[in-house]
Order: structure tokens, then C-alpha cells, then sequence
């Protein structure tokens, strides 16, 4: 297990680049939503480039957990429940998730993780049978260690060896960390508490989403079991 944003340029073999609050939560649910594509990249301005040539139709994704200016949708799974995404081209930049990603330049499979996809990730890593595999907890914009992501690594570890730890569990340590308890601040509106409560529907999602190097441009696709 790797952390933060050098975890990521260090992380070999399979890797997983978890971000569970929100980046890799808002991707499954436009997923299940009906995305055709969505883009990774980790710079605002090359998302908005991006789109103004025609690669992407919607830039999602945040700054400082804020919508960025110009852009369509907040990294926020409750929005992307609620947005019309069928059969359209996303653009995702965020501080974490997305960079994590864009760092992964030595990883042989990529994989994008958070507690809605896990059993299906490690259960497309486990079919695959890598000789290794890297489980990447991304943290606060890369530089700080969060409970959600790090508790996410562990559950994914847990599952990838074979045992099953109590899903109730795993949410009551995520609700204790500090992480949480912004969603709950009206000083930051801009996290919904529907978006922590998405994020912690543990393994409600059949698909794990693989991140595929296309050129120069990462593209996220599902990988239904």
C-alpha cells in the first residue's frame, strides 16, 4: 500500500488510485448513469481546452472542492446523479484522483477505486492475476493522508486476500474522520452531504473502472464483472 501523490509515481505492477471523496465516486456514478467516456487529466486548463476542441462535451471537477469557473459540474456524485450524462463525453480534473492518475506512469494495469466499485475491482485484479498490485490512497489533494481513502486501501487489501470485513465497520471509521465532517460545514456548500452518503454505499456498483492510456489522453471505461 502506497499514500499521497509520491505513492502514485512509486506505485508498480496493478494499480489501484483510490480517491472515495469524491473524484473515483462522481466517475462511477456517471457511469451507472450512462457516460459514454470520461477523460482524466489533472489540469483545469487542459480540461476546458479539451472541450472547446471537441474531445469532451462536460468538464466535471473541482478546485479546493469548489467548481472550477467555466466549468459544467462540481466533483460531486449527488450533481452527476442528477445531470443527464447518457451517452456523453466527460472531462474530469480534480486535485486528487485525476493527478494521482496522470502520476501512475509506471504502472502496468490502472485502475481508478473507491468504496462503491471495490468488491468488483479487486475482483476484475484478482482475474486478471498480476504478479503485483499497488493500492494508491490519494488523501486531500495529494498531500495529506485521509481516512477515507487509506480505510479504502485496506478494505481492497482485505478483499483481494480473500476475507471480508464488516461493511458497517468500514463506514463508522470513515464517518470518524475529520474527511466527514466537512459535508456537514455551511461554510463549504459545496460539499453535499448527499455525496458522502453515496460515497460510503459500499460495493453498490458491479464494475470496476479501468483508466487506459489512448495516445496521449487517459481515458476511464467500466469493467462489469
Amino acid at each position: 500500500m502506497h499514500s499521497l501523490l509520491r505513492g502514485a509515481e512509486e506505485a508498480e505492477g496493478a494499480v489501484v488510485i483510490i480517491d472515495v471523496y469524491r473524484a473515483f465516486t462522481t466517475a462511477a456514478v456517471a457511469f451507472a448513469r450512462g457516460a459514454e467516456r470520461i477523460m482524466l487529466v489533472p489540469d483545469v486548463a487542459e480540461a476546458l481546452a479539451l472541450r472547446e476542441r471537441g474531445v469532451g462535451e462536460l468538464c466535471v471537477g473541482e478546485v479546493h472542492g469548489a467548481m472550477p469557473e467555466g466549468f459544467d459540474l462540481n466533483n460531486s456524485p449527488y450533481d452527476l446523479s442528477r445531470a443527464d450524462v447518457r451517452g456523453r463525453r466527460l472531462i474530469l480534473s480534480t486535485r486528487a484522483g485525476t493527478v494521482g492518475v496522470a502520476s501512475a506512469v509506471r504502472a502496468e494495469r490502472l485502475y481508478a477505486g473507491a468504496l462503491v466499485t471495490a468488491s468488483a475491482t479487486a475482483e476484475v485484479i484478482r482475474r486478471a492475476a498480476p504478479q503485483r498490485v499497488t493500492l494508491v490512497a490519494m488523501g486531500w489533494e495529494g498531500k495529506v493522508r485521509s481516512d477515507e481513502d487509506e480505510l479504502c486501501a485496506l478494505y481492497l487489501r482485505n478483499l483481494l486476500e480473500g476475507r471480508q470485513p464488516d461493511l458497517d465497520a468500514v463506514r463508522r471509521l470513515v464517518l470518524a474522520g475529520g474527511e466527514s465532517r466537512k459535508f456537514d460545514d455551511p461554510a463549504q456548500p459545496h460539499f453535499r452531504p448527499e455525496d458522502r452518503d453515496i460515497a460510503l454505499q459500499i460495493n453498490r456498483f458491479d464494475f470496476a473502472i479501468e483508466v487506459i492510456r489512448h495516445g496521449e489522453h487517459l481515458v476511464a471505461a467500466p469493467v462489469r464483472l
